[in-house]
């Protein structure tokens, strides 16, 4: 048709269901639809997958227990399906008939065409809205997306929250119609039900990411230069605490987790999450941590708090808070600052100015001398218009308080620009290390050859990377660490 284009397509395998992916302009629609169809299974099929279905269904349902999760449930009812479909479908193979089970417990005991929504690696991002308009999904290159999938009623979305909520312990009703929980994956996900959402129940669903992001990725994706990247890293080298700021979905995480791969292997490491996101090199000696939600009689709760005091106890090196957000959390983490210990973390902050701000006033209202403990802070932005995520500024703290950025985009241009010299970060270096300016400057340029090596021969592996820090902390010469 002419008043449609396509303007992406690519295909999925998910369970050995063939899915075709096209994302469709359409005229007068100012939003492209993400549209996916299953190729290899026909209509005449689905047809007699759905008759079977209900026989399935009206047998064997009443057994369901409450407490089974949904893997559990499905493994109990493999074998009973796989009886039908040999009824139905006597001359099938077994590779056809895994196909087919495979099918009638993602559209019946799973989560239907979410299942596939959430296979798809392209995505960031699946939100429910209600039952009346189609799902919506975040792609990495094309930003939001209408899809084809609609879900019958209310109470379906109802059930998925329910079954989500149930395999990790959380529930969701009208006394409590709000949840957090996560999928088996890591992926996180809120729900919330009418009227709270007063156009019907809602699900969203923030993608975890299987393959995390590498600086190479960062770079690779003009995220950050490598002059920008180099002086992270030697931040972390010499143990500069660092905080990473942004909005929303500015890829504040993935930053914090780029610059992670430049830890040592020689120093404990202990993270601090809600929900785990961070994945560091194998090699490295990390403890992560997660917090709790208290159970529905508000007990067994374990707060950003409790872990932070407890890791301080666990002798760590580094640590990295998910993120900052309360007085308590950030005297104690500050603390630790002023202690030797190097920390790590994130705050919704937009620029370095707002990240003082927040720092020093309610709810965290932290002194602004103490801040002075920071080192540096990465800004991350995200432009809503194109999908484009860049560093926008990274800056030092100086021994006021106050921030003297060092680095900043220039978005005419798109490049992140050296607008100043380290003032504080070159004299705390020359304290502790005896680097003078010149040498900072030098090492500096030594790793950008070592990072644009590594972008050439496209080194984008978590576990890689973190060998060839190992390498490269233990003062290998670096055609030994070109070796990796």
């Amino acid at each position: 048709m002419q008043d449609e284009k396509i303007i992406d397509s690519y295909e999925l395998i998910v369970n050995d269901i063939v899915v075709d992916v096209a994302i469709i302009a359409k005229k007068d629609d100012p939003v492209p639809t993400y549209s996916i169809s299953i190729t290899n299974i026909s209509d005449t099929t689905k047809l007699i997958l759905e008759k079977i279905r209900d026989e399935f269904v009206s047998e064997e349902t009443k057994a369901v227990s409450e407490e089974e999760s949904v893997y559990d449930i499905q493994e109990q009812f493999k074998e009973k399906i796989l009886k039908l479909l040999a009824k139905y479908f006597p001359n099938a193979g077994r590779k056809t008939m895994d196909m087919l089970i495979n099918y009638i417990l993602q559209q019946n005991i799973g989560l239907g065409n979410l299942d596939i929504l959430l296979k798809d690696t392209n995505l960031e991002e699946v939100v429910i809205n209600n039952s009346k308009e189609p799902v919506w999904v975040y792609h990495r290159k094309h930003g939001w997306l209408k899809t084809n999938v609609l879900l019958p009623n209310e109470a379906r979305i109802r059930h998925y929250s329910t079954i989500i909520g149930r395999d990790v312990g959380k529930e969701i009703t009208l006394l409590n119609p709000l949840m957090d929980a996560h999928l088996k994956t890591g992926d996180r996900v809120n729900a919330t039900l009418a009227p709270i959402s007063s156009k019907g129940n809602t699900i969203t669903i923030r993608k975890f990411a299987v393959k995390p992001w590498t600086i190479i990725d960062f770079i690779k994706e003009k995220t950050i230069s490598y002059e920008g990247a180099a002086l992270l890293w030697m931040a972390v080298q010499n143990e500069l605490s660092t905080i990473v700021a942004g909005g929303t979905a500015s890829g504040k995480t993935s930053m914090l987790n780029a610059i992670s791969n430049f830890f040592p292997p020689n120093q404990r490491i202990i993270s601090i999450e809600d929900t785990r996101e961070l994945i560091l090199p194998k090699m490295l000696h990390w403890v992560p941590m997660e917090t709790r939600l208290p159970n529905p009689e508000g007990k067994g709760g374990i707060e950003m708090l409790d872990l932070i005091v407890n890791s301080l106890r666990m002798r760590p090196d580094r640590i990295i808070v998910g993120e900052i957000r309360r007085k308590r959390e950030a005297e104690v983490l500050f603390e630790a600052m002023h202690t030797g210990h190097s920390v790590y973390g994130t705050l919704h902050a937009s620029n370095v100015i707002e990240v003082i701000v927040r720092l020093t006033n309610p709810p965290i209202d932290l002194p602004k001398q103490l801040l002075s403990a920071l080192s540096l802070i990465c800004v991350q932005h995200i432009n809503r218009r194109t999908g484009r995520r860049r560093t926008l500024q990274i800056a030092e703290i100086l021994p006021s308080g106050d921030p003297n950025v060092l680095m900043q985009l220039n978005p005419i241009k798109d490049t992140l620009e050296i607008v100043n010299e380290p003032v504080a970060i070159a004299e705390t270096l020359n304290l502790y290390t005896g680097l003078s300016k010149s040498e900072v400057s030098s090492d500096i340029h030594s790793k950008i050859e070592i990072l644009k090596w590594m972008g050439s021969k496209n080194i984008t592996d978590v576990n890689k990377i973190g060998l060839i820090m190992s390498k490269y902390y233990h003062n290998k010469p670096f055609m030994q660490v070109k070796g990796v």
